[in-house]
């Protein structure tokens, strides 16, 4: 990943510890937000752009604006202190905020998410990032009021939700009806509750990008929902057992993040990986089980009266 490190003054004045991005692997070029602003519109690309305000908060709400001006088009994640997150502001226009004290695989899984969010909204008719299985659905170019899906190769061929969802999702071999309130695996009808339903939908309509557990649980759930993050990995064990073992890979466990729905491993089941594993380890997080102590944990919260499908 190329990163594009924006420093308040000096190129060696970043609370962010440099060598945490050089640790993880990434093209790093750092510049002064001065340096940024004299710079060529060609001379400067990147995947991503890491602003440090933490020295000085008006960097801020300056960044994005210059980046805009550069026409570089990538998202932006500012760094800050404690203390600066009173002064967060939508009027930034960054993608992501993430504290000093962040640790390398904190920051390694913003900085995904944020690169592969960005990479969805590709515009209709432009390139669509990684090829591969995509996601269609029916619906307009551009859902209501504009608004671009979140998959990069969405079609355009029906109605949407009022909530400005598409009614159909199809994401490799999986048909996902709204309407209907069906899903559907190549000919094979899946027996789903309500809420195994909502999740595998969530999980088609944003293929390739990381969720954490809390994320998918505001998503599913809502946020009138008081139960814990552990009935998710319930429910995703679920949804795996009636994927079937030659879709069941599909959702990947990433370790200390959360889970990532990626169609196009079910096509690669045949070459050996292990279905639903931990990418860093190979080991199942979602098998019901306390990440530190190994002790089977109750799934009182997941025994919730889910509507059949």
């Amino acid at each position: 990943m190329r990163i594009l490190h924006i420093c308040p003054a000096s190129r060696l004045d970043s609370p962010l510890a440099p060598a945490c991005l050089q640790y993880l692997g990434h093209q790093v070029e750092r510049l002064s937000l001065d340096q940024l602003r004299r710079a060529d519109t060609d001379s400067v690309t990147a995947d991503i752009v890491v602003a440090d305000a933490c020295l000085d908060l008006s960097l801020a709400p300056a960044i994005a604006e210059v980046v805009a001006q550069l026409c570089l088009a990538a998202p932006i994640i500012v760094v800050l202190s404690e203390g600066g997150l009173a002064t967060t502001s939508a009027k930034w226009n960054v993608s992501d905020i993430v504290l000093t004290t962040a640790g390398p695989a904190e920051v390694e899984a913003r900085l995904r998410l944020a690169r592969d969010h960005h990479r969805t909204q590709v515009p209709q008719g432009a390139t669509p990032w990684g090829g591969g299985s995509g996601v269609s659905t029916t619906g307009s170019a551009a859902g209501p009021g504009g608004a671009q899906p979140d998959s990069p190769s969405w079609s355009a061929s029906g109605p949407w939700t009022s909530a400005g969802e598409p009614m159909i999702v199809l994401s490799g071999a999986l048909r996902i009806d709204e309407t209907a309130f069906t899903a559907h695996l190549g000919e094979r009808s899946l027996d789903l509750t309500y809420r195994e339903f909502g999740l595998l939908k969530f999980f088609a309509m944003h293929p390739e990008r990381v969720f954490t557990r809390d994320e998918i649980l505001f998503a599913v759930w809502g946020d009138d929902y008081f139960g814990g993050t552990r009935t998710v990995d319930v429910h995703v064990r679920r949804v795996r057992a009636k994927l079937g073992k030659d879709f069941e890979n599909a959702i990947h466990t990433v370790r200390y993040v959360g889970y990532r729905f990626s169609p196009d491993s079910a096509a690669a089941h045949g070459d050996g990986a292990e279905s639903g594993t931990d990418e860093a380890s190979g080991t199942d997080e979602a098998s019901g089980t306390d990440e530190t102590s190994g002790h089977e944990q109750p799934e009182a919260e997941s025994n919730e009266e889910d509507v059949q499908g």
